[in-house]
């Protein structure tokens, strides 16, 4: 190899080293998007088994994905709460539980995320006419699927696994173009019709049967304090039975949108809207004109 090109290897070698913060072990992003396709076998076996199974050896199926899941999200787990646990420390950061003790939790959670999954199924299957089937919606809904990798990511958030549960929900946002913050609550019954670019930010409640279309951004007002607002309600709370259509935008964690209200396509609310309300905006004017000779 030209001397010109192995000298500038070794400089650019030793800039990167020497910006570098510390080499500690971080979560590998390809093991967190295996702990998920895991996860969706064992959530839904009958349509992603990985090889043709009789219902009586489902059973075993599933406790062998359990436990392949337990071996790489403890190790995940790991890493992730040791490295903030390390970076944290001059804050007077406490000790993580265990490891094994926080992914046991996860694990008792599964049959409820499986539950709430089920209730975003029916809403997706009801609310689309064009649905052949729930199979259908189970196996190629993008909304599904970032819905379920949030419902995940949320468990975990709430049990304090610090990095992991954002990693999660950006690589559904790489496979979906839908983004949702793992600290977003969010309730039964959700539909994101369509979904991509749909965005939902951290402090978001979102209420039971609420359907969203694709394009709609549920945000702060701004977030020019940075990490000053961190803790603080800077995203809406939407009420039960909302439906928000697409290209719509929501923001301020003020406001409330009550329910059985709806948001008309490209609304922009910075304001609460009392419930059975509808939000339009106005039609723009068309004009037509004959580029015929």
């Amino acid at each position: 190899m030209n001397e010109h090109i192995m000298a500038e290897i070794a400089r650019v070698t030793q800039c990167i080293a020497t910006q570098s913060e510390d080499t500690r072990a971080l979560p590998c992003k390809a093991t967190v998007a295996k702990c998920l396709d895991t996860l969706r076998h064992i959530l839904f076996p009958e349509h992603f088994v990985r090889e043709h199974l009789q219902h009586a050896t489902l059973p075993a199926r599933v406790e062998a994905l359990l436990k392949e899941l337990s071996f790489d999200l403890i190790g995940q787990i790991r890493l992730a709460t040791r490295h903030h646990q390390n970076c944290e420390t001059h804050q007077g950061g406490q000790v993580p539980p265990e490891a094994e003790v926080i992914a046991a939790a996860f694990f008792a959670q599964i049959p409820q995320i499986k539950a709430r999954l089920t209730t975003d199924i029916e809403a997706l299957y009801q609310g689309d006419p064009a649905a052949g089937s729930r199979c259908e919606v189970i196996l190629s809904y993008p909304g599904l699927y970032a819905g379920m990798v949030y419902r995940i990511a949320h468990e975990l958030h709430v049990l304090g696994v610090p990095i992991l549960p954002r990693m999660m929900t950006e690589h559904a946002h790489s496979a979906t173009g839908i983004d949702i913050h793992p600290g977003a609550t969010v309730g039964a019954y959700f539909c994101m019709d369509h979904g991509t670019g749909i965005v939902i930010g951290e402090s978001t409640v979102i209420g039971n049967h609420v359907k969203i279309y694709q394009g709609v951004t549920i945000g702060a007002l701004s977030t020019k304090s940075g990490q000053g607002l961190k803790g603080t309600k800077r995203h809406p709370t939407i009420g039960d039975h909302v439906t928000i259509y697409a290209g719509a935008t929501i923001l301020g964690g003020d406001t409330v949108i009550g329910e059985h209200a709806v948001i008309g396509g490209n609304a922009f609310v910075v304001k609460s809207v009392p419930a059975h309300t509808s939000v339009r905006m106005k039609a723009p004017e068309l004009q037509y004109k004959n580029d015929g000779v």
